[in-house]
């Protein structure tokens, strides 16, 4: 057996490990995340263990045996590296594709220092040598001094700042003893909170029962366990999710808070920072590499309690870690669409498990898949079923737009939403207009001849966008909006139009007299972008906030009594077996934004297909009757939960070439599924859903099983056999396990 050892954990040596022969007797004790001593050159270092393999990389007879085992090592950076190995064998990637993952980035990263002077001798002496300054009219050294005798320290950006004192005069003082300079660094931090709110909430029963029952797992010693919190919206998770921690964090352990949308980062913080104060701190990709580098070297030292954030938070390095929260743990955006293509929800519980760490996943409209775990008993289902203060759920009501366009009404907003709306704006009370374009851009078409206008390199529209632009999402090609059909010289050629900017010019055209603001892509793109527009809502600074999905996702607006939902039908007709899955969930959620203040709410769905299920059970908030539907489409189809499935993407800038390798690729899984007496089913190859790409052609293979360990064994054998093949060398190869969105 030989041990790949990487022996610097930072960014840039990531990408070279050393192999060594396992020596006798430590067959057993050598795993990924171990620490161990080898020798290197002349000398003897520690490493860790990345990957075991039979595989030597060399002559064999040149392969050093690794010393021993370090006893004691550092816990953090071993189970990283071991979950970094549990990630590149269950979702396909190379060691270092893991590692970089899971290994908080280490690029040089400017510290921060803070220097501050101190006084080095008592009053008598410094008043003494400030008379002796200033009879040599020595101005800038007597400034200081006199400003020392009174205040005793200085910040040194303040002395050579405000008071304009040179570091030569400073050094002087330094050099005769009478001032000290010490450097500290000073961590930048990306919460900035100077208000003394007080945390005084008191649980209600239901929340209290839900806490109880995970503490008495906790302390009956139950390990790795999962629990579930279904609760309706506005019941109040986040109040438990707080009291959880605390006890956690009064045991001496850390947490980790797992948040869907970088939107949802400051409020959350903000509500988390009332109760833990400095203990709690955010991580997500709008923070400067300084701030994101600070916040992990803070996790690491100690000297916070609970970090905040999406996906990449879950591999903050701490030392104890006790709890990992997911909260609206069915958001796709869990599910990484890089590779690795992991899922953060089934990486959780795994580094839970290295950690002896509890999992708690929340949400109004669990995934399928998390319930169906949860009915047969892997996950431990708790209910929150009532509001907090028994404050009732919107009346919602659902238009049919068929029947609007019917009695001539050729507006996006109903009649019924436009009577609610003026009612609303006459009361004073805000409203929240929430798009559903999920999977669906603006592109251009000719009414004439059906042309629609696509990118030259890849197998899609082109996106309107404003000053008449039409751009690619994949590729960024950009060109002009054409005036006519270039296809038929048709006059007749525009756009769909159901964008925010759209809705925006409708509203302010229809409602002069309301404020709006717009949350979507285009005002989302600076620092900052995010806290600002939701303070200003929250703020009554604009009476009607409009977006897409971003603005429906766990935000609590205590004057928001109606929300409008715009082509709720449009996420239906997306090619996923998903696509009622996530329509329930999104209007749930933008149904739940609504009533959660003093006053009670109302929500209006809008739908070309009224009698959908999705639809109709999302109207009633009734999860269970939505998933029966759901999960018995699964069974018939054999989708996952029921079944687990694999994705393999084949891409290559040859037609010929992708078409060709697919096939071979087929073969090859064939000739597994002829040997192995488990059902499994193999679909493709087939186009991707893009086909084309910036100009790379790319095909996929479904494959699907009961059994997870099954796609794995048939991803390592596909992995191996191309990897040296020189027959693949012109096409890439990715696996997704369970995919979330398609390619």
């Amino acid at each position: 057996m030989y041990a790949n050892v990487i022996v610097d954990i930072s960014h840039e040596k990531l990408d070279k490990t050393f192999q060594y022969l396992v020596p006798a007797g430590l067959e057993n004790e050598i795993e990924p995340g171990v620490c161990v001593e080898i020798p290197f050159g002349n000398r003897k270092i520690t490493g860790y263990v990345v990957e075991i393999t039979e595989n030597p990389e060399f002559d064999v007879d040149k392969i050093k045996p690794l010393c021993n085992i370090v006893k004691g090592s550092v816990a953090v950076e071993a189970s990283l590296v071991a979950l970094a190995s549990w990630i590149r064998k269950n979702y396909g990637a190379t060691m270092n594709q893991a590692l970089k993952t899971v290994i908080p980035v280490k690029k040089s990263v400017k510290e921060v220092t803070k220097r501050t002077i101190y006084l080095n001798i008592d009053d008598i002496k410094a008043r003494a040598q400030l008379a002796l300054c200033e009879a040599k009219h020595q101005k800038a050294k007597a400034r200081l001094l006199r400003e020392l005798i009174e205040k005793k320290e200085l910040e040194y950006s303040v002395v050579t700042g405000e008071l304009k004192i040179s570091t030569a005069a400073i050094n002087s003082l330094e050099e005769s003893g009478f001032i000290t300079i010490k450097s500290a660094t000073e961590y930048r931090k990306p919460i900035n909170n100077t208000e003394n709110e007080v945390y005084d909430k008191v649980l209600n029963e239901q929340q209290q029962a839900v806490v109880d029952a995970v503490e008495t797992d906790i302390a009956a010693g139950k390990k790795n366990r999962v629990f579930l919190i279904k609760g309706v919206t506005g019941s109040g998770k986040t109040e438990v999710y707080m009291e959880l921690i605390d006890k956690c964090v009064k045991r001496g352990q850390q947490a980790i808070v797992l948040i869907p949308e970088i939107a949802l980062t400051y409020q959350t913080a903000m509500r988390f920072y009332v109760r833990f104060k400095d203990r709690v701190t955010i991580m997500n990709s709008k923070l400067s590499p300084g701030e994101r580098y600070d916040q992990f070297k803070r996790a690491k030292n100690g000297d916070i309690d609970i970090m905040i954030g999406p996906r990449s938070a879950l591999f903050t390095p701490f030392s104890n870690l006790g709890l990992i929260i997911i909260d609206e743990e069915h958001e796709t955006s869990y599910k990484s669409e890089s590779v690795p293509r992991y899922h953060a929800r089934e990486t959780a519980i795994e580094y839970a498990k290295m950690n002896d760490a509890v999992v708690v996943l929340g949400s109004a409209t669990p995934s399928v898949d998390s319930y169906y775990k949860a009915k047969k008993g892997e996950y431990r289902l708790l209910e929150l079923k009532t509001r907090v203060a028994d404050k009732p759920l919107p009346e919602c009501e659902i238009v049919d737009m068929r029947t609007e366009l019917k009695n001539g009404n050729r507006s996006i907003l109903s009649e019924r939403l436009q009577q609610l709306i003026q009612d609303r704006l006459d009361k004073k009370q805000q409203i929240i207009l929430f798009i559903n374009r999920r999977g669906i851009a603006g592109f251009m078409s000719c009414r004439s001849c059906g042309y629609v206008v696509k990118c030259p390199h890849c197998d899609v529209s082109l996106s309107q966008h404003a000053q008449g632009r039409m751009i690619c999402h994949y590729c960024g090609y950009e060109q002009p909006a054409p005036k006519i059909c270039p296809k038929c010289g048709s006059k007749y050629i525009s756009g769909f139009k159901a964008g925010t900017q759209k809705i925006e010019e409708m509203i302010n055209m229809r409602f002069p007299t309301a404020g709006t603001i717009r949350m979507d892509y285009d005002t989302t793109r600076k620092k900052d972008s995010y806290e600002k527009i939701l303070q200003a809502f929250r703020n009554h600074e604009a009476d009607i906030l409009i977006g897409t999905q971003m603005i429906v996702k766990g935000h609590d607006f205590p004057d928001v009594t109606l929300v409008g939902v715009l082509a709720a039908d449009m996420s239906l007709n997306v090619n996923d077996y998903r696509a009622a899955e996530r329509t329930f969930q999104i209007l749930t959620q933008a149904i739940g934004r609504a009533g959660r203040g003093r006053y009670p709410g109302n929500a209006i769905i809008q739908t070309y297909e009224p009698e959908h299920f999705a639809i109709q059970t999302a109207k009633e908030q009734a999860y269970e009757a939505f998933y029966d539907k759901e999960i018995e489409y699964r069974k018939m189809l054999r989708y996952p939960p029921v079944w687990n499935m694999l994705v393999l993407l084949i891409t290559s800038d040859g037609q010929e070439e992708v078409q060709n390798r697919s096939e071979d690729v087929a073969k090859l899984i064939e000739s597994i599924i002829s040997q192995s007496e488990k059902k499994i089913q193999m679909i493709g190859p087939a186009d991707a859903g893009i086909s084309k790409i910036n100009d790379v052609y790319r095909k996929v293979i479904y494959i699907k099983t009961e059994q997870y360990e099954t796609l794995v064994s048939i991803k390592d054998f596909v992995d191996k056999s191309i990897r040296d093949n020189i027959k693949y060398k012109k096409i890439s190869l990715q696996f997704d396990f369970n995919p979330v969105n398609g390619f």
